[in-house]
């Protein structure tokens, strides 16, 4: 399976420009069954969301995940990335959708929410875990902050690769390039890192998207600039791997114990 990640340079609070953006980068990057976007790709990361997340009815039918599918059905691939979403029942959530070629979406909301940038403040967290399969590859949705919780992300033996999109700055890169090296090789599988590039109000992004193997080598990476990077996903060499070296099946068992006050 080939997978690319497109690394974006996204304009705050403006879905269709980059939605156009995102199209040019499509067109530019190699035939991938899988192309992979950032957080909220369509506005920037917005811990303010009124009057910048799409309402879910809208993002369905008009906007930003209507885009989604439309570009997965002309590209004939999957498409993976989060948007800012009022839901139906009134909550904003930070929605990572992963969009099938025949428009079938399974999404997954953001478990750890950023305490520090106060996305705690507008946003309901996720509860739902979720792996999504296609083309005989399973896929972990992680959003940005959920990488530097382990216990979330351990593998059952229930995923081949992690996707995980983000909006990680500048002043953290090394922490993520050490993060996504770290779930890989703990988990024996694919991670595929999509990062944004540019600046906000609040921060500067230099990208370092990263495709990393289940050894912990970053297959192709995707640098400070705009772009793409890509590489081929080897399943059966993962299988292969797992069985003559099985960490996993060694794996601690971790429950939660309730405390009393």
């Amino acid at each position: 399976m080939r997978a690319t990640i497109l690394q974006t340079n996204t304009v705050w609070g403006k879905p269709s420009d980059n939605q156009q953006n995102a199209e040019v980068l499509l067109c530019q990057a190699p035939k991938s069954d899988i192309y992979i976007l950032p957080e909220m790709w369509s506005t920037g990361f917005a811990t303010s969301p009124e009057g910048i997340a799409e309402e879910e009815d809208f993002c369905s039918s008009n906007g930003s995940l209507a885009w989604m599918k439309s570009m997965a059905r002309k590209h004939d691939a999957a498409i993976c990335g989060s948007l800012s979403v009022k839901t139906d029942g009134g909550k904003f959530v930070n929605r990572s959708y992963f969009v099938y070629p025949d428009g079938r979406v399974e999404h997954y909301d953001k478990k750890h929410l950023f305490f520090a940038g106060g996305e705690h403040k507008s946003y309901t967290a996720g509860t739902r875990r979720v792996v999504a399969e296609y083309k005989g590859v399973r896929f972990l949705l992680l959003i940005c902050y959920d990488l530097r919780f382990p216990v979330w992300s351990r593998n059952d033996l229930d995923y081949d690769a992690i996707i995980c999109v983000a909006n990680w700055p500048t002043p953290r890169e090394e922490v993520w390039s050490t993060l996504l090296k770290a779930r890989a090789i703990e988990n024996q599988c694919f991670v595929l890192g999509a990062n944004r590039v540019g600046t906000d109000d609040q921060c500067t992004y230099t990208g370092a998207s990263a495709i990393v193997s289940p050894y912990g080598k970053v297959m192709a990476g995707g640098g400070a600039e705009e772009g793409w990077t890509s590489a081929e996903l080897d399943i059966e060499k993962l299988d292969k791997f797992r069985k003559t070296f099985p960490v996993l099946d060694d794996k601690d068992e971790f429950c939660i114990i309730e405390k009393s006050l």
